[in-house]
């Protein structure tokens, strides 16, 4: 019988333990510089309270990097949208919400000092979107803890 060898990506791994994983990873690296404000700071205008989690933010910032890594050309405005909620407004009507624009751009400005993520601009005349992309080291180290992850389970 013979092995199979098969390239193993972010994406053939289950979204919950890449998170974990990778969170931890850069929490062990200290991968993040963590801001004075981050017990204070709610997630969005639709939260009531700050995380609960003392590291929510390293939680955030790979979620953010996977993000960057499944799709690229996203700016903060998309992000913001994909960490948005709903916000309830007692008993008038509840309406869809943005998340918070200072965490997304400080975690990005982040993973791009670290070489995860870069910017890349927009440029009209060849019609090349901008936005953040992966790094091929950022593509690699992502690779690598999604190779750990399948070779534990």
């Amino acid at each position: 019988a013979e092995m199979e060898y098969r390239v193993l990506t972010v994406k053939d791994v289950s979204a919950n333990e890449f998170i974990a994983a990778y969170a931890a990873y850069l929490k062990r690296t200290d991968k993040i510089d963590i801001p004075a404000w981050v017990e204070f700071v709610k997630t969005g205008k639709h939260k009531e309270l700050p995380p609960y989690d003392p590291d929510w933010l390293y939680i955030r910032a790979a979620a953010l990097a996977r993000k960057v890594y499944l799709c690229k050309h996203l700016g903060v405005g998309a992000l913001k949208k994909i960490y948005g909620g709903k916000k309830r407004f007692g008993t008038a009507p509840s309406h869809f919400v943005t998340g918070s624009g200072k965490i997304i751009r400080y975690l990005l400005d982040q993973l791009t000092k670290k070489g995860i993520i870069e910017y890349e601009e927009e440029e009209k005349e060849s019609g090349k979107q901008g936005g953040r992309k992966i790094t091929r080291r950022g593509q690699q180290e992502l690779d690598s803890i999604a190779k750990q992850l399948a070779g534990s389970s």
